[in-house]
């Protein structure tokens, strides 16, 4: 806020503009009596001088004296102490850098200067406002601007710091940072030819000093609390023997309350036995301030001896006085015995060093091993026989392709650099062996060859993670893609074959058409099942999990298995003993059964062997495996063993890549064994494979061991079919691609039902609140633009809480049902369906519903 003149004609200064009657006037009537004196000393004269020149000389002093007078009057000059000097003392007052007002003892302002104008509400409609009405919006200034104005009124100083937590003038605070102001108010000398006495009040803003004291008192608060919960102990003693202060450890070795310690209250003497104090009190003649070491035991309070070393300076001031001590105060009752610490400590370093899980080793200058650590031949397979691992460069350990970055590490560590970049080398002779390399310089010490420090890591296991995270990275990517692919191709697959069953309700066997309408049909079926493969891969097919009873199932598919393989192959089957349940679906365990039989059929053209074994695999045994990700705990193993060509490592690992395949082309679509690993995955399981080229290919299954529940037997009875599908019950159907919804409502329709039709979760809505609710099932689809099934059931449910609900979905039932807050009250048709399994679904939930 700029200053502007504050009206300050009607509020002049009286310090600065004094009254004219004083001085001015008085010299108007020196001036008028001398040229009365004058007029008199001629009339006296008279007789001596013509009368003529008397006349005309006296009527110039009279022209002369008018127009003084008019002068004086009109302004054109005056008498006075000198404007100048009151231009100069309001420049200074209004240069202050706080706020000044001059008011009378009643708060009738007089003058007010420029800083007070530009605080906020300090002007109120260009016209100065007095202090106490300045904070009159703060009630925490109340009482403080209360003792000023009283103090005014009396004619005594007074001062008040006052804090506000909201600006003035109603401008909005920083939050957590509070308005500080100190008011001061104070008497002025009376001034000659004034009125009433003055009083003046000042106003400063000492936010900034305030926070400024505030954040020293933190620090130091801060800094004595550092000192007082230091490891060690501190103490301080003036001149006179007197403890001044002592910090919290050195109090509780000592056994005083820190809370009741005064200054003055403890003497040297009440800590150190004998001539200890006056030890610690001599200082030094020359009056350096040097540390001195002292071995000296201190008292308890209760009187026993508490053996200390003392780091303690005492120092004599320039005029010879002793000044105060500075003692840090070392515990020695842990260590009294030295070279017993020592040693111990020798043996502790020893331990560490070499039971680190890393290799330790320390190089001369020109990289030759010095000394290694117990896990150092271990990482890097040293077998040098009788030749010792010392003396010998450690380059030779590493592959040939890293020694150069060895040596750079090396040279680098040996110039003392502080930041040196890790070295990743593979070992020599070591196959996939990897470690990292860490490197850091050694001082040099008398005598001691050891310039480089070097810490390995192995990073075997690592580079085998992270190479199964990248490969499980990149099928997760695919696989996502596929069931998405495979999830909206169901879509048109249930259109198709809805579409064709309603057709071969009009056209019977006997119809030409038939026969084109089934080709359609079975078309599609096929399609539907590679779907379910791209599903079982991504992990995203409906699974119908029982307890199976593994060796009987296998045992089942022995015959189909046989007519699979031919008779060139052989095909034996072992069950161990007593081997545990589990917990998957028949079928598509039955697949992976098949999938990996007739695969090892394909990988013996000439002929061979398979083999098909189970057993349990106890968590001991698990705990030893080496296989990777799979945790211990009991398993069942499903072992098929095949005698054919076999597979190098390099086709080994990709043979779970969705559409790859090493047969010929139009002879397999690549997804047989991304299928099987999709399945035992989703399962909860682990597939492993192993191949030697020439020799066969073992696939190892382990599906965890299921402990049944009480009363939990295996699930052999399936329901019996619906045959009457017919029904007279009112549904809302609410699918957003139109041909599956025109299918389904023709084929429920075709039934008897009434239908209700919804291309959206919004639009489902408004058709119920149009039927009024009178609903018996709703039929809905999962994933919807904008508003999903899981959200339209929230919605229903609010009005509906005991409605039948189904949702049909090319996803997982699984998968779904995990965005289901009531899942166990909502039935799953999976995609595709035909017109018989929807009728099928639908007369089985209103079934339950009537029965219930």
């Amino acid at each position: 806020m700029a200053h502007r003149p504050l009206e300050t004609d009607h509020y002049p200064n009286p310090l600065l503009s004094r009254p004219r009657s004083a001085t001015g006037l008085w010299r108007v009537v020196a001036l008028a009596v001398g040229f009365v004196a004058v007029a008199v000393g001629l009339s006296v004269a008279g007789d001596a001088i013509p009368p003529d020149l008397v006349l005309l000389f006296l009527g110039l002093l009279a022209v002369v004296g008018v127009f003084c007078l008019f002068a004086l009057a009109a302004g054109l000059f005056r008498f006075s102490a000198g404007e100048d000097q009151r231009t100069l003392s309001r420049a200074i007052v209004d240069s202050l850098p706080f706020g000044a007002v001059v008011t009378d003892r009643d708060g009738k302002i007089s003058y007010v200067n420029a800083h007070y104008g530009r605080f906020a509400g300090g002007v109120s409609n260009g016209v100065p406002v007095g202090v106490p009405r300045l904070f009159a919006g703060q009630p925490e200034a109340a009482e403080a601007v209360y003792r000023l104005s009283r103090a005014a009124r009396e004619g005594r100083p007074a001062s008040e710091d006052i804090r506000l937590l909201t600006a003035l003038g109603g401008q909005v605070q920083e939050a957590g940072r509070p308005a500080w102001f100190r008011v001061s108010v104070r008497a002025l000398p009376e001034v000659e030819g004034d009125g009433k006495p003055l009083v003046l009040w000042t106003v400063e803003d000492i936010a900034r000093d305030r926070e400024r004291q505030d954040n020293a008192f933190l620090e130091l608060q801060r800094a004595i609390d550092y000192l007082d919960h230091a490891p060690a102990g501190f103490f301080s003693a003036d001149a006179s023997g007197h403890v001044q202060y002592l910090n919290s450890t050195l109090a509780d070795w000592l056994g005083y309350d820190l809370a009741e310690f005064q200054s003055d209250t403890i003497r040297l003497e009440d800590l150190v036995r004998g001539d200890g104090a006056s030890l610690l009190m001599r200082g030094r003649n020359d009056g350096e301030i040097r540390t001195e070491i002292i071995d000296i035991d201190l008292v308890r309070r209760n009187g026993t001896s508490f053996p200390v070393r003392l780091l303690h300076r005492a120092a004599r001031l320039a005029e010879g006085e002793l000044g105060e001590t500075r003692t840090l105060v070392l515990d020695r009752t842990r260590a009294v015995d030295q070279e017993e610490a020592l040693r111990a400590s020798e043996v502790r370093f020893s331990r560490f060093f070499n039971d680190t899980p890393f290799a330790i080793a320390t190089l001369d200058s020109e990289g030759r091993i010095v000394r290694t650590n117990a896990p150092f031949s271990r990482i890097f397979g040293w077998s040098g026989g009788e030749r010792t691992i010392e003396l010998q460069p450690m380059a030779d350990l590493l592959a040939e392709g890293n020694r150069q970055a060895f040596a750079d590490a090396i040279a680098a560590a040996g110039e003392n650099r502080s930041q040196i970049e890790p070295v990743d080398a593979l070992l020599a002779g070591q196959g996939e062996q990897a470690v990292r390399l860490y490197f850091s310089g050694s001082e040099e010490s008398e005598g001691s060859p050891e310039r480089v420090n070097v810490y390995a890591l192995d990073m075997t296991e690592q580079r085998k993670l992270e190479a199964q995270f990248a490969q499980g990275q990149k099928m997760q990517a695919v696989g996502q893609l596929a069931g998405g692919v495979a999830h909206d191709f169901n879509n048109v697959l249930t259109a198709i074959i809805g579409f064709s069953d309603l057709l071969l309700l009009k056209h019977k066997p006997g119809d030409p058409s038939f026969s084109d309408i089934m080709s359609i049909k079975q078309s599609a079926n096929r399609a539907a099942g590679l779907t379910r493969q791209l599903l079982a891969f991504s992990r995203r097919q409906t699974l119908r999990p029982q307890i199976l009873e593994v060796p009987g199932n296998i045992d089942d598919l022995t015959v189909l298995l046989k007519r699979l393989i031919g008779e060139q192959i052989s095909l034996s089957v072992e069950h161990a003993r007593g081997v545990w349940p589990v917990k998957a679906d028949l079928v598509q365990l039955e697949q992976v059964v098949v999938n990996l039989v007739v695969n090892a059929r394909d990988a013996m053209p000439n002929g061979g062997a398979i083999s098909l074994r189970t057993r349990n695999v106890e968590a001991a045994e698990a705990a030893t495996l080496t296989h990777i990700g799979m945790p211990p705990g009991d398993y069942v193993l499903i072992e098929v063993e095949d005698t054919g060509t076999g597979m190098p490592p390099d086709i080994l690992e990709k043979i779970f890549e969705p559409f790859f395949s090493t047969k010929e082309l139009g002879k397999g679509t690549g997804l047989g064994l991304s299928t099987v690993y999709g399945i035992i995955k989703q399962t909860g399981g682990f597939i492993y494979p192993e191949s030697v080229v020439g020799r066969g290919t073992t696939f190892r299954i382990y599906l965890p061991r299921h402990v049944p529940a009480e009363g939990e037997m295996p699930q052999k009875a399936v329901a019996a079919p619906v045959r009457d599908l017919t029904g007279q019950e009112r549904i809302l159907l609410v699918e957003d691609e139109d041909n599956v919804r025109a299918f389904s409502a023709r084929a429920l329709r075709a039934t008897g039902y009434e239908v209700f039709e919804a291309d959206c979760g919004e639009e489902a809505l408004e058709v119920l609140e149009e039927i009024d609710g009178r609903i018996d099932l709703m039929i809905s689809d999962v994933v919807m633009p904008e508003m999903d099934g899981p959200s339209l059931l929230i919605k229903v449910r609010e009005r509906l809480p005991d409605l039948k609900v189904i949702f049909v979905s090319g996803y997982a039932e699984e998968s779904v049902r995990q965005d289901i807050a009531d899942d166990q009250s909502v039935e799953f048709l999976p995609k595709p369906y035909s017109l018989d399994q929807i009728n099928s679904k639908v007369k089985e939930v209103l079934g339950k519903a009537d029965r219930a």
